[in-house]
């Protein structure tokens, strides 16, 4: 029997509690889960690729299934160098809903055999994203409660770095 691969992309900066939750729950799903890293230009990251996969193998990386990526380009086409048939994507509310719509009718137009499942994050998490997260951190707060307790001291060491 095929085992079934699932690509959760996303920027991941910083990776959250929300994030891991999503990760946690795809795994119930499917056979692997690979979540990459997009490296996109029109968005100014906090960390850099290398940071965010070294932040996602510290939170995720030694769960049973799962496995840390990276990308640029296309989404369909990298899943599917992966030989994955599923791309996960995240809601946590109904303004999420349009752009991600119309992310997966145009990567079902593109590739016609990936479909795309949607999963909410639990509802402990359904206010959390990576911007607000960034805010916080720029603005001297703590990530206590919503990033992993790993990911906070590597975030405080790599903020000490770049002054």
């Amino acid at each position: 029997m095929k085992r079934i691969i699932a690509v959760y992309p996303g920027s991941f900066d910083p990776v959250t509690n929300g994030h891991i939750d999503i990760v946690r729950r795809t795994c119930k799903l499917f056979d692997e889960v690979i979540i990459a890293v997009i490296d996109n230009p029109h968005k100014k990251p906090f960390f850099s690729v290398k940071e965010r996969m070294e932040m996602l193998q510290l939170a995720a990386g030694r769960m049973e299934k799962v496995s840390i990526s990276h990308f640029d380009g296309l989404l369909v086409e990298f899943a599917r160098r992966q030989e994955a048939i599923v791309i996960i994507r995240g809601l946590r509310a109904v303004s999420d809903f349009e752009y991600e719509f119309q992310m997966a009718l145009m990567n079902r137009k593109l590739s016609s055999s990936i479909e795309t499942v949607f999963l909410m994050p639990a509802e402990a998490y359904t206010y959390l994203s990576s911007s607000i997260v960034k805010e916080i951190i720029k603005l001297g707060g703590s990530a206590k409660g919503l990033v992993p307790p790993v990911i906070q001291g590597y975030m405080k060491n790599l903020l000490t770095k770049k002054g």
